[in-house]
């Protein structure tokens, strides 16, 4: 699994899932953006950052790191990131790091050289598979099914799912956490088709679904092909591969990598 562009869909899309891992009160995603920053210097990126908006000037801002493989140049590469990103853009918000592992034994401390650093306050180092969870944190939970077994995904799926119709308002942010959710579980399960693991989760078909409906009814003529280009193009800001729209819309894989970037 492509675990850190996994992680980053479900800090984009549901932003108080990070906050819900730090134990900070999930609102507090209102108040920040999730970005990426380039440090023009060697040519480094900051690929995810939680930025607080202009008006929270005293809040921090969070460099996150999501980490599955063993890699003994991280730190090396995190706070030589972060110090050039401070003296590059000099910000007056405090700095925070928070980096995520699915265990503890993935880590390497390289104590000799961080271990101050990593015992600073500023400093947050998750182990999914130490955490615990409560059922209302729908957030973290989600995060946490990426660690679950081959065997609890599907339970745990379906029970997120429960939850995300009970407890997110609107329709469109329901399909965005639901889609994460199936996500995860296709990664997981690769031997099973989109379609048996759909199923599997009890979930309706996209076409039955009110978007697709409004999107291509019957007997809608009028600006269709824009309202194709339009649905294709948001089913891959949602991670959506060219070939699952093709076979989705029964369209040519040719018309959907037109809009890749």
């Amino acid at each position: 699994m492509k675990t850190d562009s996994i992680f980053y869909r479900i800090f984009q899309q549901y932003p108080r899932s990070f906050f819900e891992l730090l134990n900070r009160p999930a609102s507090d995603a209102d108040n920040y953006e999730f970005t990426s920053v380039e440090v023009k210097q060697l040519a480094f990126r900051l690929d995810g950052i939680f930025l607080p908006t202009p008006d929270e000037a005293t809040e921090p801002f969070y460099v996150t790191e999501v980490q599955f493989q063993a890699d003994e140049e991280l730190y090396y590469r995190i706070f030589a990131e972060l110090f050039l990103y401070l003296r590059q853009y000099k910000p007056a918000n405090p700095w925070r790091v928070v980096v995520i592992y699915p265990k503890r034994s993935i880590e390497r401390e390289i104590p000799h050289q961080f271990r101050e650093l990593l015992n600073l306050s500023r400093v947050t180092r998750i182990y999914l598979n130490e955490l615990e969870t409560s059922e209302d944190n729908l957030g973290a939970s989600l995060i946490k099914l990426v660690v679950e077994s081959e065997a609890e995904a599907i339970e745990s799926a379906k029970r997120l799912i429960d939850k995300a119709q009970d407890i997110l308002p609107s329709a469109p942010i329901q399909r965005d956490i639901i889609d994460l959710i199936e996500t995860i579980v296709v990664y997981k399960l690769p031997q099973a088709s989109r379609e048996k693991i759909a199923e599997m989760l009890g979930l309706t078909d996209l076409k039955q679904t009110r978007f697709y409906q409004e999107a291509f009814a019957e007997g809608r003529e009028e600006g269709v092909q824009q309202t194709q280009q339009e649905f294709i193009q948001r089913l891959l800001n949602r991670g959506n591969s060219p070939e699952d729209i093709a076979q989705l819309l029964d369209i040519p894989l040719e018309t959907v990598q037109q809009f890749l970037n």
